[in-house]
């Protein structure tokens, strides 16, 4: 399995932006899809978006999209989620997920610990 460490969490207030790393070690990095999920308190996991293996392809929740930008450095192995316009609703717990098949949330098996994002109003 792929190891991952999310960083780059922290506190901004609305309408300013953030940018969360991945960094992946254990298997090769280019053979994942990846992907970030956040977590608000009382509400379900849920998808913010993800990247092909070679970074060709990207997909975005409805919610992000337009402020949000998924991407990725197979040479260091780090995947990033670039967070601009950030809302008060975008606060939760971002999670950096690696798939080896797919895109749906169960495809993915190997997840990071968590970086805390808190959009103040």
């Amino acid at each position: 399995q792929v190891q991952l460490v999310e960083s780059g969490g922290g506190l901004v207030q609305a309408g300013g932006s953030l940018r969360l790393s991945c960094a992946a070690s254990g298997r090769i990095f280019s053979m994942y899809n990846m992907g970030w999920f956040r977590q608000a308190p009382g509400k379900e996991r849920e998808f913010v978006a993800s990247i092909s293996r070679s970074g060709g392809s990207t997909y975005y929740a409805d919610s992000v999209k337009g402020r949000f930008t998924i991407s990725r450095d197979n040479a260091k192995n780090t995947v990033y989620l670039q967070m601009n316009s950030l809302k008060p609703e975008d606060t939760a717990v971002y999670y950096c997920a690696a798939s080896t098949n797919g895109f749906t949330k169960t495809s993915f098996g190997s997840w990071g610990q968590g970086t805390q994002v808190t959009v103040s109003s």
